[in-house]
């Protein structure tokens, strides 16, 4: 009896967009499951996914809205650090539960064949579900604070995209460095809170002296942070940075398929 043995296609271009569609049903399962699984065996459950940005919401706007005084842009400091946090807590989050997504998977990654992408993509599409909910509150406190939506809010659509295909990006890198290199599951929680503070989450890109708004710009955040801000609260946003934001983006994440492919053969080895 012949055995037969399925191996990833080997080289940076070779992805089989035919089979990603033939195993559709399956991201669907696995992205459902980590819904299911994420807060099981927990007492307050999804109640998690709205306490946590909430939580850091109050923190940021007792520490740098009160005492620090940063500027707001003439908006209460709860409402435009909230902003910032939509965006970055669900980047944050999946970044780091994808880094570690293929090391948690071991088991299954040894026994059966199915894209290996799908772990990781699964993770990320779990998060959007925490991004949805925290949408619906965000709407709950800018009703509080009597403010409305800019007619720029049609455009949030487009960016979560972008935040969705930045965090694939690093994701698929993370996941393919961490089976080859346990290292990183102690880096990215570093990693994580470093790049928060690199990140116009709690203050605005205007507190940084002009000069290196560029250097800023690389960080791919910065730029879907402040259209984010842009687009539910109308505050004023400079288009460059997204376009610059935009294209490292697109890098990052072509860069992570294609690695996340390369190195995908060594997985089963190594897991």
């Amino acid at each position: 009896m012949s055995e037969m043995i399925i191996r990833p296609r080997k080289g940076w271009i070779n992805i089989d967009w035919a089979e990603l569609y033939r195993y559709r049903e399956l991201l669907f399962f696995l992205t459902w499951r980590d819904i299911l699984v994420r807060y099981k065996q927990t007492v307050l459950g999804v109640a998690w996914s709205v306490l946590q940005p909430v939580f850091m919401m109050v923190i940021f706007t007792v520490i740098f809205g009160r005492l620090a005084k940063i500027d707001s842009e003439g908006l209460p400091y709860a409402v435009y650090v909230y902003a910032g946090l939509l965006p970055w807590t669900f980047f944050s989050n999946a970044v780091s539960l994808s880094g570690l997504s293929l090391v948690n998977q071991q088991a299954l990654l040894t026994k059966i064949y199915f894209p290996r992408l799908f772990v990781p993509t699964s993770i990320v599409g779990a998060g959007l579900v925490d991004l949805a909910i925290s949408f619906l509150v965000y709407g709950v406190i800018l009703a509080v604070y009597g403010i409305v939506p800019s007619a720029g809010i049609m455009w949030l659509p487009l960016l979560v995209v972008l935040t969705v295909l930045a965090t694939l990006g690093f994701g698929y890198t993370l996941a393919a460095l961490t089976v080859s290199y346990r290292d990183f599951r102690f880096l990215v929680p570093f990693m994580m809170q470093a790049m928060m503070y690199i990140s116009p989450v709690v203050y605005p890109v205007t507190l940084v002296p002009e000069r290196y708004h560029w250097l800023l710009a690389l960080n791919p955040m910065t730029g879907i942070i402040g259209a984010f801000r842009s687009a539910v609260l109308g505050t004023p946003w400079n288009p460059t940075t997204l376009i610059v934001s935009t294209l490292v983006t697109l890098v990052l994440f072509v860069f992570g398929l294609f690695f996340f492919r390369r190195t995908e053969r060594r997985f089963a080895d190594i897991a």
